[in-house]
């Protein structure tokens, strides 16, 4: 079955690990801690924290006992944030393609996808990481 709303599998593992950080911040969690949570490929995890280290989100810390910690309170950061910097600026569209076939008129969805786009950057924009850690906190990371 197919989704409406469609998310990379990149952002998907992004937003699942930095509410998986969030959840144990005393904790150093390494790629091989969360990818076991998440059921994910280590390599294309590691790929992902590299993105949220460069954007600022995470930090590494090396070593036998190293792996990854938020950058910053998870009540500071926002699930738009960690979408963004995976797949770069939500734009809000109003049609299914770069360029309108109906020149802007008539659309077959009607005026559907400007407020889904709004109501999904809405919930991005004020969900913070902290309000989400329950969902992790299950995980036999302890």
């Amino acid at each position: 079955m197919s989704n409406v709303v469609k998310v990379s599998e990149a952002a998907s593992l992004a937003l699942h690990t930095v509410v998986l950080l969030a959840a144990y911040p005393k904790r150093i969690l390494s790629t091989k801690d969360i990818s076991s949570a998440l059921h994910a490929s280590e390599a294309h995890l590691s790929k992902v924290l590299q993105r949220l280290g460069k954007a600022g989100l995470v930090n590494s810390i090396r070593g036998p006992k190293g792996g990854f910690v938020l950058s910053r309170s998870s009540d500071e950061i926002t699930l738009l944030e960690v979408y963004e910097a995976i797949e770069g600026p939500l734009a809000s569209s109003s049609c299914l393609f770069h360029t309108p076939v109906c020149g802007g008129q008539n659309c077959i969805l009607g005026g559907l996808l400007s407020p889904v786009n709004q109501m999904v950057r809405n919930h991005l924009s004020k969900t913070k990481l902290s309000k989400l850690t329950s969902v992790f906190r299950q995980c036999n990371l302890e």
